[in-house]
């Protein structure tokens, strides 16, 4: 047997510099992720929030802070295991060693406020304007959207909260987040049990809006109030409508689409009819209903605002992002409601701040889109920076960090134009049902795509035959005829019943509502909201017989 001898010219000792924060606080850290959420930043929040230590302890709560935003960063290990990550790199250096128990109390200890707050400094968009991808002419994209799937340990606090999912087995919890669809940067979050709605929650973030805004939105959120409640704040909208809204057609436009109205709200409707070619020779089609407050043709075609529409599914990356890149399908940890509360703003807080790093590295570069940032190279380089300790403070030359020059160095290739199957493999899921749409069986790359914006259906027939109302007058001076006349020659004008009984001084107030809800009803006009009507020109949905509807 021969013993090969290792010459000491064949290795290399290599010497690190680590700098930490001085003391107890020295494991207090997040590796190069510090640099997004500094010492400062955390004491200030703490000092907001009241939540400093009175007397310094072996676990300070700025240390508490960032072994809750480690906690998050190593959801697969136990409290233990997560604060040997922290001072793995702190060699050398006397540092405590908590039991489990003491973790959980330092978590009790801190509270929801110190990480609520940090996430609140931490969201909002983060791309410049001239960052690719980020804007549709002068309106920053954003999108509202739920995620129901974040489960929690079946402890009977969070059943008694969340109540259970019989779909997973165990709690839910509903996750809503307004995205800059651009970097699926997080502008804002709510969640809470699922039962509430989710416009219900998304109306909680309404505030976080911008007139420089074009939110998309999936089916759901077309609702008459929170679609108001959106264009008062000077937000433009494009999202879905849903299949049994029915939406009069005021003007039609040169594209193919229509001005309507839903509410108070003017807006523009699309019906679109999409028709994908796969380079396998597979063909289906789709189709989009999709709403819109850019009422310009000339300047918003429809067939560009189709295309558009596809942007909101950023949104469905960034809880890829979240649910299985961060949390890697793992169950969150806290068993109580309070915890809970406490995991999700850090979770949130972890994620906003890596966003953070990968937009500046995409934006260091012009022309880069922030769509091709790696999220897996950026979390698990900021893991390993964590465990050695590494960039804590940053290099007083400043540029790009060892997360910010990998995820350059493993940019993804351009957006390729492909299509998914959308196939639902868990048996336990509500859409495990969902019929046959025509997809392929597995993602193809697509061949052609054609936009085909369907025009809405004829125009108003005949008046139906003399109605009770004034069926002994002679045509001329009929009431439903004169006052059909005052609706159709402003067709785009909304009538309240007060103002159209005063044009005719020999109609009751109460009967005039009776009547205009009657013809409401038999389709001779249409009713846009309580006390509020206007002429409506038929499409093929409102020719059906009344029986039909």
């Amino acid at each position: 047997m021969l013993l090969h001898s290792v010459l000491p010219s064949s290795l290399t000792a290599i010497t690190r510099t680590v700098t930490v924060a001085a003391g107890r606080f020295a494991p207090g850290h997040l590796g190069e992720l510090t640099a997004v959420v500094p010492f400062e930043l955390v004491d200030a929040v703490l000092v907001e929030t009241r939540t400093v230590q009175r007397r310094l302890r072996d676990l300070p709560s700025r240390v508490g802070v960032y072994f809750l935003l480690a906690m998050c960063l190593f959801p697969e290990v136990g409290y233990r295991l997560v604060w040997d990550k922290l001072v793995g790199g702190l060699t050398g250096m006397p540092v405590a060693s908590p039991s489990a128990k003491g973790l959980r109390d330092l978590r009790r200890r801190l509270g929801t406020a110190p990480m609520r707050a940090l996430f609140e400094v931490l969201a909002g968009p983060l791309a410049r304007p001239m960052t690719p991808g980020v804007r549709f002419g002068g309106y920053r994209t954003v999108s509202f959207d739920g995620c129901s799937s974040l489960r929690v340990p079946d402890s009977q606090r969070n059943r008694a909260w969340l109540g259970r999912t019989a779909h997973h087995g165990y709690p839910t919890l509903e996750l809503m987040t307004l995205v800059e669809t651009g970097t699926r940067s997080v502008i804002g979050a709510v969640f809470g049990p699922t039962d509430e709605g989710e416009t219900s929650y998304a109306g909680r973030l309404l505030h976080l809006l911008r007139p420089d805004m074009l939110v998309l939105w999936d089916k759901g959120f077309d609702g008459n109030a929170f679609l108001a409640a959106v264009t008062a704040i000077g937000a433009q909208v494009l999202g879905r409508l849903r299949n049994n809204r029915r939406t009069p057609v005021l003007t039609r436009l040169a594209d193919g689409s229509y001005l309507s109205v839903i509410g108070t709200v003017k807006v523009r409707v699309i019906d679109a009819e999409i028709t994908v070619t796969c380079d396998d020779g597979t063909v289906f089609t789709s189709s989009y209903r999709l709403v819109t407050t850019l009422t310009d043709a000339r300047r918003h075609p429809a067939a560009v605002l189709t295309g558009l529409y596809h942007e909101r599914w950023e949104h469905e990356s960034a809880y890829y992002a979240l649910r299985h890149t961060i949390l890697h399908g793992h169950v969150m940890r806290s068993n109580d409601p309070a915890g809970l509360d406490q995991e999700m703003w850090a979770l949130l807080s972890l994620y906003q701040a890596l966003r953070a790093v990968m937009v500046e590295a995409a934006e260091s570069v012009p022309g880069t889109d922030p769509d091709r940032c790696c999220f897996t190279v950026a979390l698990q380089t900021a893991r390993d920076q964590v465990v050695q300790a590494a960039g804590i403070v940053p290099d007083e030359a400043g540029g790009l960090g060892l997360i910010g020059r990998r995820v350059l160095a493993r940019l993804l290739p351009s957006r390729r134009r492909r299509v998914s199957t959308r196939k639902v493999k868990s048996p336990m899921s509500r859409y495990s049902e969902r019929r046959d749409d025509g997809r392929p069986d597995r993602s193809r790359t697509l061949t052609q795509l054609a936009v085909t914006v369907l025009e809405p259906g004829p125009e108003q027939p005949p008046l139906p035959a003399v109605s009770r109302d004034d069926r002994n007058a002679v045509p001329a001076q009929r009431r439903r005829h004169r006052i059909l006349a005052l609706l159709q020659d402003d067709p785009t004008r909304l009538w309240r019943v007060a103002e159209i009984a005063a044009r005719f001084g020999d109609i009751r107030l109460d009967t005039m509502y009776r009547q205009l809800s009657r013809w409401a009803d038999n389709g001779l006009i249409h009713k846009i909201g309580p006390g509020l009507y206007t002429a409506t020109i038929w499409t093929p949905t409102t020719l059906q017989p009344a029986g039909n509807r």
